[in-house]
């Protein structure tokens, strides 16, 4: 498969309209035509259908246009490794990562490689755990930094320092605001808002079976777009400390009996790295070790 007409879809795709595309990608409308209707012919599905005077996608097509961009992202990382293999000033490294104030762990030894390395350039995707395994699984990631125990059949780890404490977060002018900790009664009728993967791996840890007796209402991967559904009233907010700080009108205060998470630096075994990456995951191993004997 021509990758240079599957990247010629996918600019089809986010267009709208073959004539849009052509012109941004300076080729001609009917060249744009005949590979569209190739890859129809190869995959024996029509790719997209009318709708005004635009084409948007079919079912079919919004999964070629997936894939497309998985495979044109690990082309583009495949020709960045071959070009930074003996780059050692610095290189491409890919990361994806939970959010987490242990993340400060990773800036850390990106900020003192820098100093080394100063055209270290580092690409972070921002996610839940089951998000960024799936796209280090793909091979686009070099690493990852999870909330979980990893799979060790699967993954070398690195544990980072520290641990992330569950709590909840609400206005300050909110009934709760005014305990110093959360129970599980307390949390009875009001609305909640969590992420998909905590709510099916972390509070089962914390409350068991009586999860089905609260109401979780709303579901994140991202910790900032939870806050705002949290300061219009639409939910409370169970997340990490330290995730807000600084907020005149939002508090967090911590569950009891204490929930908490370690957060693993993980990689698929038998990974091959670039030399930047190498650099980067010996750097990580080196500065846990070092705070761990502190500790």
């Amino acid at each position: 498969m021509d990758t240079n007409i599957l990247k010629n879809f996918v600019e089809i795709a986010r267009e709208g309209s073959m004539t849009a595309a052509a012109a941004k990608l300076h080729i001609s409308q009917p060249t744009l035509s005949v590979q569209t209707k190739g890859l129809e012919r190869e995959f024996g599905k029509k790719l997209f259908q009318k709708q005004g005077r635009n084409i948007i996608l079919t079912e079919e097509g919004f999964l070629l246009r997936k894939r497309a961009e998985d495979i044109l992202a690990m082309v583009d990382k495949t020709y960045s490794e071959f070009q930074e293999m003996n780059v050692l000033n610095g290189g491409d490294v890919r990361i994806g990562c939970a959010e987490s104030h242990l993340i400060g762990h990773l800036a850390n030894c990106i900020g003192a490689l820098r100093q080394r390395y100063p055209l270290l350039h580092y690409h972070i995707t921002s996610g839940g755990s089951e998000l960024v395994m799936e796209r280090l699984d793909h091979g686009l990631l070099d690493f990852a930094i999870i909330a979980e125990p990893p799979n060790l059949s699967r993954y070398n780890y690195i544990e980072l320092p520290g641990r992330d404490i569950w709590g909840l977060v609400m206005p300050k002018s909110h009934p709760l605001a005014a305990r110093e900790a959360i129970c599980f009664e307390d949390l009875l009728g009001y609305e909640l808002i969590v992420s998909e993967q905590s709510f099916k791996a972390d509070f089962p840890r914390w409350c068991g079976d009586r999860i089905d007796k609260l109401n979780f209402t709303g579901f994140t991967n991202l910790f900032y777009n939870g806050t705002v559904f949290a300061r219009r009233g639409l939910g409370l907010l169970l997340t990490f400390e330290h995730l807000v700080e600084n907020s005149d009108d939002l508090c967090f205060r911590p569950l009891t009996p204490v929930l908490e998470n370690k957060m693993y630096v993980i990689w698929k075994k038998y990974q091959l790295f670039t030399p930047i990456a190498e650099v980067l995951i010996q750097a990580l191993q080196r500065y846990t070790a070092a705070r761990q004997s502190v500790v």
